[in-house]
């Protein structure tokens, strides 16, 4: 009786062990996956604050917060399930689409590239007394806007992720996507809502008579618009590299392996050479590499989509 009581513990203990190394895999993996996504996310937390622009600061967070819940039923309803059937079923389909998306975060980033070299007219934001019938509208149309931008960055979010699982199992490769999607999702609207207050904290601590709390809530209020305009930049150089970077890496999956490794050999010699940082080095010429590439393959999307007459500008 004792002996069998043994052997079930023992059991017990190796079932565990392996949940505990499949949960280490899965952090492992999250973490990997995401961080190959830091670009897309970075680009995201820039954008999503102009979606609350004209609204009274009272309606900021729930519209933050709509918008958050629509990214998470973007990522787990449709992209997970999406992702799980065609590393299913079309598992030789993953590159290619990763590379599509590689190429939309390119044109996007060259997009932004050509707005700082020649800037576009830009549009007073809506408001309700540009013709919405109220608040709510003005509101919902705003929000559902958000949610169709959110799609097609979770999309190559998901798809990133999907690309850096090693997994074999089905349930793991589902627990990577969602943690992923849930994190990033987290990471992204809770940032977003910390830089939409920012100033509202700012103008409350200026009217403190502490003068150090004062010029503290003074230099939120300032200091804002320059941050959220350098967010804006590293957004830009983000989506540059991440996308030039995904089509080299799909590239070399397809066989034409010289660019990328050239390009690394490249990073890591210089990197040597310098000695000191040298990792730093060279991810940096690395990062600067595909961000060239990604604006090359941007200006020829752009080229392209102009010659077509489906982009007007």
């Amino acid at each position: 009786m004792s002996g069998g009581l043994l052997a079930l513990l023992d059991d017990v203990a190796a079932i565990a062990k392996v949940a505990a190394s499949s949960l280490d895999d899965i952090a492992a993996q999250t973490l990997k996956a995401g961080s190959k996504a830091a670009g897309i996310v970075i680009d995201d937390a820039a954008v999503t604050p102009r979606y609350v622009v004209g609204f009274a600061a009272d309606r900021e967070l729930p519209i933050i917060g709509k918008i958050a819940w629509g990214s998470i039923k973007n990522k787990l309803v449709i992209l997970l399930p999406g992702a799980l059937a065609l590393s299913f079923f079309a598992p030789w389909a993953i590159t290619p689409l990763l590379m599509l998306g590689g190429l939309f975060l390119c044109f996007e980033g060259y997009e932004k590239v050509e707005a700082l070299i020649a800037p576009h007219e830009e549009h007073a934001p809506e408001t309700v007394a540009d013709g919405l019938a109220d608040a709510k509208a003005l509101e919902d149309q705003k929000v559902a806007s958000a949610i169709r931008t959110d799609m097609i960055l979770s999309a190559e979010i998901m798809a990133i992720t999907l690309s850096q699982i090693t997994t074999p199992t089905f349930i793991n490769k589902a627990m990577v996507l969602a943690a992923v999607g849930i994190a990033v999702t987290g990471a992204v609207y809770g940032a977003v809502a910390l830089i939409v207050k920012a100033d509202d904290l700012g103008v409350h601590l200026a009217k403190s008579r502490a003068g150090l709390v004062r010029a503290m809530g003074r230099g939120l209020v300032t200091g804002m618009p320059p941050f959220l305009k350098l967010l804006s930049l590293i957004g830009m150089l983000a989506m540059l590299w991440v996308g030039g970077g995904i089509i080299l890496h799909g590239m070399a999956e397809m066989g034409w392996k010289a660019p990328e490794y050239g390009l690394l050999a490249f990073a890591a010699k210089v990197g040597d050479a310098v000695g000191v940082a040298s990792g730093f080095i060279a991810w940096f010429i690395h990062a600067s590499g595909g961000a060239i590439v990604g604006v090359v393959l941007g200006w020829l999307v752009a080229a392209g989509l102009k010659m077509t007459g489906v982009l007007k500008h």
